[in-house]
């Protein structure tokens, strides 16, 4: 069995491009130019570059020590949260803006949960001067207010989206909505490995430099190529995609996906769409997502804005169904925890996505010769209200 992406755009069984007529235009110059752009030696040179000398890669693979004493394993943090703007998000960004001049765009919408992929689209845009449109709903605006500055300060407009549950999910709809209404001058960075092919195969590769520089990376370290696991936190997916993405076909490295079970998997307030989630159709593809019986999409919840989508990209569900990967629901409370060990252990303020994988290691026990690799997502400056408020700090 393949766990990449086939040639009509699906993972098995998950994927597709289920959109209206309007957008075909769009999403079809997209697929028929995707990957001979990314295979010229022009772009491979100027993404490249941007990913060393403005991203600040390649991101180090650190050993550490007294979280890994307190296991009983070895584990490995990617720091993706030193990454310009501080999360993984800005690798997809840059490959992006670099595809959208390629295709002659001259402006760009984006949809934003935490706000992340809303700060990494404002900088591409600002770097390379192309006007930039983020949509965000209303209670992620309230609640990530210095990424909400941030994005302004970059010259982006930022447009609340008012409907439903006011998260991502609205915030994505928003952002089709504008697409379908300007066709031709607009490019959609989609900020995870969701939405109508090619965007999860696309995002999956720019997101992929991850899982190359791990090989390197653990090659210097340990002599090997391969960890035992890797661990990832799942929202929409990139970062896991991209973490996951050169070990995919290797059954030897285990992969693990780590969801946001909110208040708890069955409190009604939660996004862990393995557990919770059936096969249906959002924001342009097939996969798992959270619904009521008759189809209508549930809301999600959870303590961290990154993941709360009621979806999964369609790899995942791929990964899910197949049984590739092993997937473990983390609660608020857990991940709120785990955040705060991270801090006082190794003095790194992880984002709280991010905390929610490292909380993978209260829930299932490794061999103290097991290399765990963590993709630690994005940093916690983001989330310090959050934190303030949960810790009374």
């Amino acid at each position: 069995m393949s766990y990449t992406i086939n040639n009509k755009g699906y993972y098995g069984e998950f994927g597709g491009a289920y959109i209206p007529e309007m957008l075909y235009p769009n999403v079809e110059e997209l697929r028929q130019n995707y990957l001979k752009i990314m295979s010229e030696k022009g772009f491979q040179k100027e993404f490249n570059q941007l990913l060393k000398d403005y991203v600040g890669r390649p991101s180090p693979l650190y050993l550490a020590k007294r979280l890994s004493e307190q296991y009983q394993t070895k584990i490995y943090l990617k720091r993706e949260d030193l990454n310009h703007t501080g999360a993984h998000k800005i690798n997809n960004t840059i490959g992006q803006i670099l595809m959208a001049k390629r295709l002659g765009k001259k402006r760009i919408i984006a949809e934003t949960g935490a706000g992340q992929h809303g700060v990494a689209t404002a900088t591409v845009c600002a770097l390379m001067g192309i006007e930039c449109i983020v949509y965000m709903g209303e209670i992620d605006i309230a609640r990530q207010a210095p990424n909400v500055a941030r994005m302004k300060m970059l010259g982006a407009t930022v447009i609340p989206a008012t409907s439903g549950s006011k998260t991502l999910k609205d915030a994505t709809n928003e952002a089709i909505r504008d697409w379908i209404n300007n066709p031709v001058n607009t490019h959609y960075i989609i900020g995870s490995v969701v939405g109508p092919h090619p965007y999860p195969d696309m995002v999956a590769r720019f997101q992929s430099v991850i899982s190359e520089e791990i090989k390197n990376q653990l090659m210097v370290h340990e002599g090997v190529e391969k960890p035992n696991y890797i661990i990832a936190c799942v929202g929409g997916g990139s970062n896991a995609a991209g973490a996951y993405y050169h070990f995919l076909n290797d059954l030897e490295v285990k992969l693990i996906a780590v969801e946001a079970a909110g208040h708890g998997i069955e409190s009604g307030e939660s996004a862990a769409t393995s557990v919770l989630g059936k096969e249906g159709i959002i924001h342009g593809s097939k996969t798992l997502l959270m619904q009521t019986q008759d189809g209508q999409i549930t809301e999600p919840y959870s303590i961290s804005a990154g993941l709360d989508y009621p979806g999964v990209g369609p790899m995942h569900a791929h990964l899910y169904k197949s049984g590739r990967a092993e997937f473990i629901s983390i609660t608020d409370d857990e991940a709120m925890k785990s955040g705060m060990k991270l801090c006082q252990l190794e003095g790194i303020i992880p984002a709280i996505e991010s905390a929610h994988a490292l909380a993978a290691f209260d829930k299932k026990t490794f061999q103290s010769q097991d290399i765990v690799v963590v993709s630690l997502s994005g940093r916690g400056d983001k989330d310090l209200e959050t934190y303030i408020k949960y810790f009374d700090l």
